[in-house]
């Protein structure tokens, strides 16, 4: 398939109403055009070799993102109308395919998700530094109602160069000498399931765990500003490292809700 043919079926799988070249047969459902119980996934690209990206994402045999380069997800950053943050999927196990862009026959990754009804999930394709191989986490997220009135900032520990980190949770530029961790000791590949904030501005900060008070400040290793968080809209930071592999790390935010 073509990158231009590959790109009018992305477009196609923004929505999975309008899904028109999924794998279904007469005989069974298409998976992305859900008639039955369903999950939602996202997948996000932390492939640490600037070699192999970009990629794209094939689901189920349907197209799901296209040129995603690092720390780039899908189907959010899928082409309009698509608004979705996940992508509804038949329960079951589904398989997602990682490849590169540049060669779509060079598969990088396979990774099955066995997806229940009513969950979500972040498949993260992971590794590959300095040649090394791809592999893959799969994260089931928290993404309840958020209580009326709040917003939700939640946070993922996905890099190896960190290792564990305190995470804070404040006003932007609060002294973090006298401020209490969100998530304390945040090892890698956990997730801190969520704090309910008021809607505003908020400053999300990481040092290494167990950092003594008065010198975090100077000991910030990933720092991200949310700026005008609305009510019932939740976010969650992703601490990686750097699109090569190690230091200096990375930090970005996903739209859960």
């Amino acid at each position: 398939m073509s990158f231009h043919s590959m790109m009018r079926a992305a477009t196609l799988v923004a929505t999975a109403a309008v899904l028109a070249t999924g794998c279904g047969t007469d005989d069974a459902a298409d998976p992305l055009q859900p008639t039955g119980p369903t999950g939602r996934i996202r997948f996000v690209n932390l492939i640490t070799d600037p070699a192999r990206n970009p990629v794209n994402a094939i689901l189920e045999n349907v197209p799901f993102g296209v040129g995603l380069a690092y720390a780039a997800t899908t189907p959010g950053s899928l082409p309009a109308p698509s608004t979705a943050f996940y992508s509804p999927v038949l329960t079951g196990d589904r398989t997602l395919l990682v490849v590169r862009t540049a060669a779509p026959n060079t598969t990088l990754a396979t990774i099955t998700v066995t997806v229940a009804a009513d969950n979500d999930y972040t498949v993260f394709a992971t590794g590959g530094t300095a040649g090394g191989a791809v592999t893959s986490f799969i994260a089931t997220d928290v993404t309840t109602a958020i209580p009326t009135g709040q917003a939700r900032i939640r946070v993922m520990n996905m890099s190896p160069a960190a290792g564990p980190v305190d995470v804070f949770i404040t006003a932007p530029n609060a002294d973090l000498s006298a401020a209490t961790p969100a998530a304390p000791n945040l090892a890698l590949r956990a997730t801190f399931a969520g704090q309910a904030v008021a809607p505003g501005t908020y400053q999300v900060r990481t040092v290494p765990a167990g950092t003594a008070p008065a010198a975090r400040t100077a000991a910030v290793n990933t720092t991200i500003t949310l700026t005008g968080l609305a009510a019932g809209q939740g976010r969650t930071i992703v601490i990686a490292d750097a699109a090569t592999g190690g230091t200096p790390l990375r930090v970005f935010a996903l739209s859960d809700q």
